[in-house]
C-alpha cells in the first residue's frame, strides 16, 4: 500500500482513528476489544484504505483473538464511521498491530510463533 502524507490524508486519519477509539469504547460489545490502544492510521493514496495500529497488552494468543474481533467488528465499525463521518466513500479499514510501538515500549519485539 502506498501511504499518502497529503494534509487531506492526515486529517481524514486522525478523524478516523478518533471516531474508531469512540466507537471501541462506547459501543463495541465484543469483550475481546477491551483495551485496545490506537495508535494511529496510515491513509493509501486515494484514501480508499485505512491502516489502523493497534496496540494491546497480552501474549500472542490474545492478541490474535484481539485481531480477530477487530476483523469481526469491520463491518460494524466501517457503517458507523460513513454515518458519522458523512463521507461519500468509507475507506476499506485494516487492523494492523503496532510492533513498533511495542518495540519502543517494551524494548522488544513481541515473539512470533
Amino acid at each position: 500500500m502506498k501511504a499518502s502524507t497529503s494534509r487531506r490524508a492526515v486529517r481524514l486519519g486522525d478523524q478516523i482513528m478518533r471516531e474508531i477509539g469512540t466507537l471501541l469504547v462506547e459501543e463495541a460489545q465484543d469483550p475481546r476489544l477491551q483495551l485496545v490502544t490506537l495508535s494511529g492510521v496510515r491513509m493509501n493514496a486515494n484514501l480508499r484504505i485505512a491502516e489502523i495500529f493497534y496496540t494491546v497488552s497480552g501474549d500472542a494468543e490474545h492478541r490474535a483473538e484481539v485481531q480477530s474481533g477487530l476483523v469481526q467488528a469491520t463491518g460494524f465499525l466501517r457503517s458507523r464511521l460513513g454515518r458519522a463521518l458523512k463521507l461519500q466513500f468509507v475507506p476499506e479499514l485494516r487492523f494492523v498491530f503496532d510492533e513498533f510501538l511495542e518495540d519502543m515500549v517494551y524494548g522488544h519485539a513481541p515473539q512470533k510463533d
